[in-house]
This record gives C-alpha cells, sequence and structure tokens, in this order.
C-alpha cells in the first residue's frame, strides 16, 4: 500500500478508537434538539445538490440510484437508530448509549462505500456511470440516514418519557 493510501487508513483507525472509548459512557438525549442535526446535514447537501443542476437532467436509471440510495439510507438510519440504548434517569432525564453494533455498521457502509468506489473507478466507462449520479446517491444515502436515525431515537425517547417502555431489543452478533 502506498503512503496515500495509508494515511487517510491510520486516521480513521485512531478515529475510531476514539469514537469507542467516547460511546462507552452514556449521554444526556435532548429530544428536543434531535431536530437540529437532521436540518443542519439536508441543508448542507441539499445545497451539494443544488449546485449540481447544472448538471443534463438524468435519465430514469439515475432517479431509481437516487431513489434506493435514500431508501438504503432510511433502512441504515433507522437500524442504526434501533441499536441506541435510551434510558430515563431518576431525575426524569433521558441517557443514550450507543452500541458497538451502530458503530460496526457505519464502519461496514464506509468500507462497502470504499470498495464500491474502487470497483466503480475500474468499471466506469463499461458500465456507463455517471459520477455525479453516484456523488448523490451516496449524499441521499446520508441524507436518509441521519433524518431516520434521529426520527427513530425521537420516537423511542418521546415513548419513554410518557411512562412506556423503550421497545429496544439487542440484537445478537
Amino acid at each position: 500500500m502506498s503512503p496515500q493510501t495509508m494515511g487517510p487508513l491510520i486516521g480513521i483507525a485512531v478515529a475510531l478508537i476514539i469514537i469507542l472509548l467516547r460511546n462507552r459512557r452514556k449521554r444526556t438525549l435532548r429530544p428536543h434538539l434531535l431536530w437540529v442535526m437532521p436540518l443542519l446535514v439536508t441543508a448542507a447537501i441539499g445545497f451539494g445538490l443544488w449546485a449540481n443542476t447544472q448538471h443534463p437532467h438524468f435519465g430514469p436509471l439515475a432517479w431509481i440510484a437516487f431513489i434506493a440510495a435514500l431508501a438504503l439510507g432510511c433502512l441504515a438510519g433507522w437500524q442504526r437508530g434501533k441499536t441506541i440504548t435510551i434510558e430515563k434517569e431518576p431525575d426524569g432525564s433521558l441517557k443514550a448509549q450507543a452500541s458497538p453494533l451502530g458503530l460496526i455498521l457505519v464502519v461496514g457502509l464506509f468500507a462497502a462505500r470504499a470498495g464500491l468506489r474502487e470497483v466503480m473507478e475500474a468499471n466506469a466507462a463499461a458500465w456507463h456511470l455517471d459520477a455525479v449520479v453516484v456523488t448523490d446517491a451516496f449524499m441521499l444515502f446520508a441524507v436518509g440516514m441521519i433524518v431516520t436515525q434521529r426520527i427513530e431515537l425521537y420516537i423511542r425517547a418521546r415513548r419513554i418519557l410518557a411512562g412506556g417502555s423503550d421497545s429496544h431489543v439487542e440484537i445478537a452478533a
């Protein structure tokens, strides 16, 4: 492997260790603020997609790719949101703790994206792929994942605050 390839991999490995260590403790969950991150991400990615309007009109396959990427992102976000444990403290506040399974899901998605990028770069001409379509599809995937995860957390947090129990089921790995 070249140093140009190793640099990002080392950075990702260090970030994963920091995230794993950080996720060992519970953090306060504020359901009333769960809308902020999806709004910021959706706005940023929306501007990025809007910048691509100079691109020639997308064909039906591009729209199918966009819908599929958004749907897969929603599915990944829902699954990731389900892996987060939410508990009500005696003082009435909520504490959330991310599961290592959620981190494994995200790492798997990044690895799949990296592998897919290599395959697509090698076969883009033969498959008639448009780099703008692929980039936009990845951005829509991210929007779907972030928004759906926060919706899932909000629904579960509201249920717990109302006195119900969390329907969180630990998934055996």
